[in-house]
């Protein structure tokens, strides 16, 4: 797997990252410890360097399944992780960034990423400036690499440049979720930052598992996710019906034909949860995709016909932030 540069460092990530969201369980369904454990590992195995967790991710019980996961190649893997906005005053970024480093048993991070800005979900209006300093003096300690942000705006992001080296932004980013592109993605490109998607597959809904009826458990967090709902959910299921021929003409899946497209815009890799090895090694596999400009174009605009129809609302999800 061709690896990239982080932002303007030397670290190199993979096009495709190891999502762990689900590791932590909660806002999931049916996520077994071993499961995950072996998901993680097949990644590593299939040629994933690179993973992303956070604090609040089952409140650290995600790092923890990354660490049994990975702690006897931690020199050969790069770690993301988060910390929440209830954690952004200085000394709480600090104690913070200390507890990760236990969970994740390691004695540095390569890139620490403020989760939400401060004042999402009900957290205290931290200044950033508060926050980037902390970032700024645990990077002079060697306890981080590299800082990075994510569900920032254009307008925050560029705040943030002014105090200290921002190297990436991690925003809500798929072929059906697209704000970013509008947003901050501009400013990404002349600064060269990476983009790292999240909800690179909108929680599966890119797949194409999902049929018109589908309805998720109690506790699934996809429940209230706005591409599952009304008539965007409906717009959604009929560009599926236009991406299948595509994908069947590159004997590929629907889930690897997105990823590719993602992987080709400008400075993105995609994160990638999954449940079981087996999906882990399927998502590497778009790596190996090369999809033609034209087809490019056609997925770029079968995408549109979902994303056009919705509003300038950054947050996927139908909760407060």
């Amino acid at each position: 797997m061709e690896l990239r540069p982080l932002g303007n460092t030397d670290i190199l990530i993979s096009p495709i990252i190891m999502g762990t969201w689900q590791a932590g369980k909660r806002g999931w369904v049916g996520v077994e410890d071993d499961q995950v454990v072996g998901a993680i590992r097949a990644a590593f195995e299939a040629g994933v360097t690179t993973f992303d967790t956070a604090e609040i991710y089952g409140e650290g019980y995600s790092e923890k399944l990354v660490a049994q996961a990975l702690s006897d190649v931690r020199d050969r893997i790069i770690l993301a992780t988060k910390v929440f906005p209830t954690h952004l005053k200085a000394e709480q970024v600090i104690t913070a960034c200390e507890q990760s480093l236990q969970r994740l048993q390691t004695d540095y991070i390569d890139l620490y990423q403020i989760h939400w800005p401060a004042g999402a979900f009900n957290s205290d209006p931290v200044p950033l400036s508060e926050t980037m300093s902390a970032m700024v003096q645990l990077k002079e300690q060697g306890k981080i690499r590299a800082i990075g942000v994510s569900n920032f705006s254009r307008e925050l992001l560029a705040e943030a440049l002014t105090y200290g080296p921002v190297e990436s932004l991690q925003p809500p980013y798929s072929l059906f979720w697209r704000q970013v592109e509008k947003d901050a993605l501009p400013l990404c490109v002349e600064r060269n930052l990476s983009v790292i998607a999240y909800s690179s597959l909108a929680q599966g809904l890119l797949t194409g598992k999902f049929g018109p009826d589908h309805q998720f458990p109690a506790g699934d967090v996809r429940a209230t996710n706005r591409l599952f709902q009304g008539e965007t959910y409906v717009r959604a299921q009929a560009a599926l019906d236009q991406l299948r021929p595509i994908a069947q003409r590159y004997n590929t899946t629907l889930g690897n034909l997105a990823l590719a497209w993602l992987i080709a815009q400008p400075q993105t890799s995609a994160i990638v949860g999954a449940r079981s090895a087996d999906q882990s090694a399927a998502n590497v596999a778009a790596v190996e995709l090369t999809l033609r400009p034209e087809d490019l174009a056609s997925i770029d605009a079968i995408g549109r016909t979902v994303t056009d129809g919705l509003d300038s609302n950054p947050v996927m999800w139908n909760f407060a932030a």
